[in-house]
């Protein structure tokens, strides 16, 4: 029988619906996707001027991301090492280049199998990017 655990990890930012950060099945661990935000819901990235104009970065919201995803999994005794799979998705895809850049800081040619796909909006319209992630970790 499959082991199964659910989780929602304490000092990152509360799910906006009810699912949990991660959810552990036998030896996978299962990311939900995951985004820039922080646990006071403001969002990493986001730069507003004197005029309320905001500009965003994906390269800091990319970073923020991947360190949440991070987190996240070594609530659960997981590293970003153990990560097999990675979708990711962009707003815009002319943020690809900022996006790739900053995820070969973390990951090289035999980090996990990766899929990058353009979506029209994410639940906040300063989120430029959402990551969710599965690991392998086996069970002890």
């Amino acid at each position: 029988m499959t082991q199964t655990h659910s989780k929602v990890v304490e000092g990152k930012a509360a799910p906006r619906g009810k699912y949990p950060h991660l959810k552990q099945a036998g030896d996978f661990l299962f990311v939900s996707g995951t985004s820039a935000r922080r646990a006071d819901n403001t969002i990493a990235g986001v730069d507003v001027d004197s005029r309320g104009t905001a500009r965003l970065d994906i390269r800091v919201q990319t970073r923020a991301v991947i360190e949440n995803i991070r987190d996240i999994l070594q609530s659960a005794g997981a590293q970003l090492r153990d990560v097999v799979e990675i979708s990711t998705y962009l707003v815009n895809m002319d943020d690809f280049a900022g996006y790739n850049e900053v995820y070969g800081e973390f990951f090289d040619y035999d980090g996990p199998a990766r899929t990058t796909v353009a979506v029209h909006q994410l639940p906040h319209p300063d989120l430029l990017i959402e990551i969710r992630a599965i690991a392998y970790k086996p069970l002890e």
